[in-house]
């Protein structure tokens, strides 16, 4: 394209979403050939086993009584004082940090995500993530002048990569003393994984050795969009009681999402939660955020918000969603367990998985393998370094065959 009417800094490849783009074919396929033929492990979302999208009965039972003017009216800029207290509940769950806790709507977790980068880094920053990543933080990034860098995920002995992580967080720092991490834990997309409680000690041991330089600024970002699936009860959410006391240069920052856990995903709803040892720190991250609500979409989804404070004011309601919830794990905990056993016995390499939506394949040419395995009417996405398969998406009995039709495409590839 020779000419161009848009600005430099927003001409970006004419390419659609590569995932949207996959299901749009998965789709296809099972029109075609019946969706019992069709393996579709494209989505992020949860699917009941004949296929249809998950929508749990307590949250749209909720969302369908609420008066019309609740529905329609704008929220708060920060978003409803209900909601900022409620969302803080949902997301720690009894294990609430000793600190200066703040909280500002956002349109799902992407809206935190946004807000860390552009308000916690400058021009020609570089933003450290794992190399087994969600390509939107890149699409961010690059969206703001920032780049991203990565770290090894997994050592040699399949765990969290620690000394990786050292090497990079520091190399950065030094060049830029200032830096955001984003560790997408628990449930790690695209590869399952979920940080430990002792490897959280290694990472912060890391930071508040780092924090003894003033100068240093260090902004790490918990994206927490799967939490809600992840680990028995709320295990996977005792790490947050160590962000209690750290240095004030040591800013943490929660994305917690109400895609998932409220299988609200079009209703682009969550909030970014800031966690300080300063009250100063937390008030100056509440209103840099509210100014950027402001400055992007204004407010969020008043509709949404009323949900998750109404079912948390009452008992009963509490009760129903939280069943409602743990059973989706259970079923999604069998899929994956079916997936890994299945892998185990066809012989098929995957990255450690411990909670969550998706399970990754290491392979050197994804995209080729992608495409062949399309040919199996199996659709999986291509990952720079790997496939990704939703385990959400699919039956238990899918999951348990898919790994050995994907071991033969990837030996064929050889």
């Amino acid at each position: 394209m020779s000419f161009k009417m848009v600005a430099d800094h927003a001409v970006w490849p004419l390419e659609n979403d590569a995932i949207f783009g996959l299901a749009a074919k998965a789709k296809e396929a099972i029109e075609k050939y019946g969706k019992d033929n069709v393996i579709d492990s494209t989505l992020g979302a949860l699917v009941d086993d004949d296929g249809n999208l998950i929508c749990l009965e307590t949250v749209y039972s909720e969302l369908k009584s609420l008066p019309n003017a609740d529905i329609a009216a704008y929220a708060q800029v920060a978003g409803q004082p209900d909601f900022l207290e409620a969302v803080q509940d949902a997301c720690f769950k009894g294990y609430k940090p000793d600190a200066y806790i703040k909280a500002v709507a956002t349109p799902g977790g992407t809206g935190s995500v946004r807000h860390a980068i552009w308000n916690y880094t400058n021009p020609g920053d570089s933003i450290l993530v794992c190399d087994w990543f969600w390509g939107p933080y890149v699409t961010i990034s690059e969206e703001f002048g920032r780049t991203v860098t990565n770290y090894e995920l997994f050592n040699d002995k399949g765990e969290f990569n620690i000394i990786s992580f050292k090497e990079k967080f520091e190399e950065l720092l030094k060049k830029q003393k200032r830096l955001v991490t984003i560790i997408n834990t628990p449930a790690n997309n695209p590869t399952g994984y979920s940080l430990s409680d002792e490897e959280w000690d290694e990472v912060l041991n890391i930071a508040k050795e780092n924090a003894k330089d003033p100068e240093n600024k260090i902004i790490i970002v918990v994206d927490s969009a799967y939490i809600d699936y992840a680990g028995i009860g709320n295990e996977r959410r005792k790490f947050f009681t160590k962000f209690s006391h750290l240095p004030e240069n040591i800013f943490v920052m929660v994305a917690y999402s109400m895609s998932k856990g409220y299988t609200m995903y079009g209703m682009r709803s969550g909030a970014a939660i800031g966690i300080s040892s300063s009250e100063d720190v937390a008030n100056e991250f509440y209103y840099s955020a509210m100014h950027a609500n402001r400055a992007n979409w204004s407010n969020g989804t008043r509709a949404a918000m009323s949900v998750m404070t109404n079912i948390a004011k009452d008992p009963a309601k509490t009760k129903a969603y939280e069943d409602e919830v743990n059973s989706t794990k259970t079923m999604l905990r069998k899929r994956a367990d079916a997936f890994v056993e299945g892998a185990k016995e066809a012989g098929l390499e995957i990255l450690p998985y411990r909670d969550g939506f998706f399970v990754s394949i290491p392979c050197s040419n994804a995209k080729k393998a992608s495409e062949e395995l399309i040919k199996e009417n199996l659709f999986v996405v291509a990952l720079k370094k790997g496939l990704r398969f939703a385990v959400c998406a699919v039956s238990e009995e899918k999951c348990r065959v898919s790994p050995a039709k994907i071991k033969r495409v990837l030996d064929n590839l050889k």
